[in-house]
């Protein structure tokens, strides 16, 4: 849809969003009130010049898509999984797709829209989204986690993300909330995302019943496909199953656990759960914050908010574009 006001005139100025994944790159383009148009995703190419062609044509297509002259166009904000080289515009290296090693993404794509670009980690910019548009628009400091294969995460205090002095700031999924616990892929042990991201929480419970020749509804499914995801340790919890009901309040603590950590620290108006765990609503919602309860200090009453995402898949292309905005609008 294109952007107008009430008046049905066109808004002069815009920002393009990429959202770059291992599945898909999405697009969306934000206006200079803050206002997105639809968005739409391409699916990302295993090559990395192919990944780059997609990206530049996507762009050229939301801009034909939304009627929008070049000139309106300020710049591109580029979200994308790192470690990246964000003072130098680098993808240092990007495991879902083979050579895109030390790419220079963010000129590559500067150059062939003929616009500037910025690059940002992703979860940063979802974290920039819900702070613009979502579950955090009304926070002055905001923390995302996103609940998924990993966990990710990002900080917005003041209205800037936060980076830290190395660009690697905000890496919340490897705070240590079990010192000593298991081994990450990271190199640390006892990190949060060992314990309650999805990944893990059904590795988890496949090695108990494996190691501990657990019976029940879990472990039915795990010998009927070989495979138990996070969603069926939920739903087995909810149907009374003691081992899915153990694994599930585990993560739902360690996660608490963090939570806490992260307002002493940073003491956030709001902290949004994003990503796929947050489908199972208040079966989440509910322990967690029973968790937090028992955890957290009795000094001053708990103010920081928990709440779930509310832009979706949207926060991360949303976010990417409101970072062009932050990069490229003119001082005032």
């Amino acid at each position: 849809m294109p952007l107008y006001n009430e008046t049905k005139t066109i808004m002069s100025k815009y920002c393009i969003g990429i959202d770059l994944g291992g599945t898909f790159v999405k697009f969306g383009i934000l206006d200079d009130q803050n206002r997105p148009g639809q968005t739409f995703q391409l699916r990302t190419p295993d090559d990395p010049e192919a990944v780059i062609q997609q990206m530049i044509h996507g762009a050229k297509r939301l801009i034909d898509q939304q009627d929008v002259c070049d000139k309106d166009i300020l710049g591109v904000g580029i979200g994308s999984p790192g470690p990246l080289d964000m003072d130098k515009g680098l993808i240092l290296d990007m495991p879902n797709i083979a050579g895109m090693k030390n790419m220079p993404i963010r000129d590559r794509i500067a150059d062939g829209l003929a616009l500037p670009a910025v690059l940002e980690n992703d979860a940063n910019a979802a974290a920039y989204g819900e702070y613009l548009l979502g579950a955090g628009r009304e926070a002055a400091h905001m923390v995302l986690l996103t609940l998924g294969t990993g966990i990710g995460s990002g900080i917005v205090v003041d209205g800037e993300v936060l980076h830290g002095s190395h660009g690697i700031g905000a890496e919340l999924g490897h705070m240590l909330v079990d010192p000593g616990g298991e081994p990450c892929g990271c190199g640390q042990r006892g990190c949060l995302e060992r314990y309650s991201s999805a990944t893990n929480l059904a590795l988890r419970a496949q090695r108990r019943i494996e190691q501990q020749n657990h019976t029940g509804l879990l472990a039915s499914v795990w010998k009927q496909s070989g495979n138990i995801t996070a969603k069926e340790v939920e739903e087995a919890a909810a149907a009374g199953d003691e081992l899915a009901g153990k694994i599930w309040d585990e993560a739902i603590y360690y996660l608490a656990v963090a939570c806490v950590n992260i307002i002493r620290i940073f003491d956030p108006d709001q902290i949004v759960l994003a990503g796929g765990m947050t489908a199972a609503g208040e079966a989440l919602m509910r322990p967690l914050l029973r968790h937090v309860g028992e955890v957290n200090w009795s000094l001053t009453e708990l103010r920081t908010k928990i709440a779930f995402s509310q832009l979706g898949n949207d926060a991360g292309v949303i976010g990417a574009a409101g970072v062009a905005w932050a990069k490229f609008a003119p001082e005032t």
